[in-house]
């Protein structure tokens, strides 16, 4: 029987971590102290694995079934939905800008107040050329 939102608010931590399952291989896994993650269970290649799909109350049960679906069709296409998670969480933080040279940029900005101008030219010309 699917899960609900007062059912799953209600679960209490045990000793030992447990599952409470919802729906078609989605479970919420209860640790001992207390915290409660998604999970999504799947077969590949003859090979059961399991899915992260986040932390609740940060995921409802409502975007974890969402998040087992996309996963499902990910899946059903012939890739890996871990995989494609990891590849699509990496795309982000490149396109986010995450890279080292704008996060130097950004922290000299922010440290430039009173310091020569050449100094942080010099310490900008390190940091692109070396790095």
């Amino acid at each position: 029987m699917p899960l609900t939102e007062m059912q799953i608010k209600h679960l209490k931590p045990k000793d030992k971590p447990y599952r409470a399952y919802d729906s078609g291989g989605l479970y919420l896994q209860i640790s001992p102290s207390g915290g409660k993650l998604w999970r999504w269970k799947f077969r590949k290649d003859d090979k059961e694995q399991v899915s992260a799909l986040g932390k609740y109350p940060a995921v409802s049960l409502a975007q974890a079934r969402k998040l087992r679906d996309e996963a499902k069709a990910v899946l059903e296409s012939g890739r890996h939905p871990t995989a494609v998670k990891k590849a699509k969480k990496q795309r982000n933080a490149i396109d986010g800008g995450n890279t080292f040279e704008r996060v130097t940029r950004h922290w000299m900005e922010t440290r430039q107040k009173g310091l020569n101008e050449k100094y942080l030219r010099q310490n900008l010309d390190t940091v692109v050329t070396r790095y």
